[in-house]
């Protein structure tokens, strides 16, 4: 068995990591489905149990062997009922999409009316985008915002399920800046008779938090994703009623996936014991704060920002009339040491690959330590380069302070050092 470092078993490999570790280091990421997950996340999810096969769940598995990883993954269920007052939790979801397809598979056929939001409204693929699974297998129908308030038309998602009749309804998105009310969306289910799947990929950081409108409550299922405001490793979980448990946990296994990825869900579970210390709630608080007030800051330079402002980790930048898509202002940005990543907005003209706005979220730059004063700063610094595009000068000036701020909220240090040292050798 190779013992070397991977620095010497494969250094092409060892490189593009150790080039994305100051990647990650050296831009302020403000892309909204981002975060870095902790030291100790890492070391679980880089750990020896990504050798083992774990198919079927703890104390009823099909290989021999798991009674570690069987304490792993019902400690991460356990964590994960405890976080949000689920009465059942499934943390074997690969990813947010996984969890989504796993209820449709749950309940409905193929073919089966499902009404979820918009995704150029900021919905997501699989709430109905045509060549995802999604709009392929099932009859989806879409709500959206309204125009005038660029928020969701309860109005339109009641008139719209009372003339369809769809079997699910979705409440949750990917890029939709204010809450959402979950308890609404269930009256909506209930009058019609169909299940509700909470979609809370981006919200569960907050809702576990208890600053975001609760969805388990309300809802037949949520699903979500454990990285975004979860801070977490990447992946999926899904909460239910207990009646549910049953035929939750048959559509995961064996209804979608085979063997678990058992050194995620170790790394779930570490990010789950974190989510339940008491300063996460006070993180949460300032994602939302730090979002505020960079959705201010914009605002102040003469951005409109969709909705008029944001009641959770993200807004939508409306770009229309500053000579800059958002496809472009990604690239320039991105120049400068900011990444984030072009977006539709609600009623675009632009294609999605061009785009009239961009998305903006907080939660890593809020992990790094960045508090309201650097929010204000960061909007200058967005201001300065979207103002004069072309201007590499400009660019290279935001780049700078970028660094420097950089250098004051470090992340990773410890990985890091390690990858140096491995490249001093």
């Amino acid at each position: 068995m190779n013992a070397e470092p991977l620095s010497f078993s494969d250094p092409e490999i060892f490189q593009a990591i150790y080039r994305d570790t100051l990647r990650q280091q050296d831009h302020l990421v403000l892309i909204a489905s981002e975060n870095y997950v902790s030291e100790a996340a890492l070391e679980a999810q880089g750990s020896v149990l990504t050798n083992k096969y774990a198919e079927g769940y703890p104390g009823k598995r099909y290989y021999g062997g798991c009674e570690w990883v069987d304490v792993c993954e019902r400690l991460a269920i356990e964590r994960a009922k405890m976080i949000f007052g689920a009465e059942h939790a499934n943390v074997q979801p690969h990813c947010g999409s996984s969890a989504n397809l796993a209820v449709y598979l749950a309940v409905l056929k193929p073919g089966d009316t499902i009404l979820g939001m918009s995704l150029a409204h900021g919905g997501h693929l699989t709430h109905g985008y045509k060549l995802n699974f999604s709009g392929v297998f099932y009859r989806f129908f879409s709500y959206g915002v309204s125009r005038e308030t660029e928020r969701i038309d309860m109005g339109e998602v009641l008139r719209l399920a009372r003339e369809h009749k769809p079997k699910l309804i979705i409440a949750g998105s990917s890029a939709y800046p204010r809450e959402i009310d979950f308890a609404k969306f269930a009256e909506v289910a209930r009058e019609v008779g169909a299940y509700l799947m909470s979609d809370i990929a981006h919200t569960a950081g907050l809702i576990a938090a208890g600053i975001h409108p609760d969805a388990v409550g309300p809802s037949d299922f949520v699903t979500g994703t454990t990285h975004k405001t979860m801070r977490g490793p990447r992946g999926g979980f899904i909460l239910s009623k207990k009646k549910y448990a049953d035929i939750v946990d048959q559509a995961v296994f064996p209804g979608i996936q085979g063997g678990p990825l058992m050194h995620v869900i170790a790394a779930k579970a570490v990010s789950f014991r974190e989510a339940l210390h008491p300063h996460f709630r006070a993180y949460q608080r300032q994602i939302v704060s730090n979002a505020k007030t960079l959705a201010e800051g914009l605002a102040k330079r003469g951005y409109r920002i969709v909705s008029g402002g944001t009641d959770n980790h993200l807004m939508l930048v409306d770009l229309t009339g500053k000579g800059v898509t958002g496809a472009e202002a990604e690239v320039v940005l991105g120049a400068a040491g900011i990444t984030c990543n072009k977006n539709l907005i609600p009623f675009d003209t632009r294609k999605p690959a061009e785009t009239s706005g961009i998305r903006l979220g907080t939660p890593a730059v809020t992990t790094r330590g960045l508090k309201e004063p650097e929010m204000d700063e960061l909007a200058e610094c967005i201001h300065r380069v979207l103002s004069d595009s072309t201007s590499v000068d400009v660019q290279a000036a935001v780049r700078l302070r970028v660094t420097e701020l950089c250098k004051t909220f470090p992340i990773y240090k410890m990985v890091l050092a390690r990858h140096e040292q491995m490249m001093a050798v």
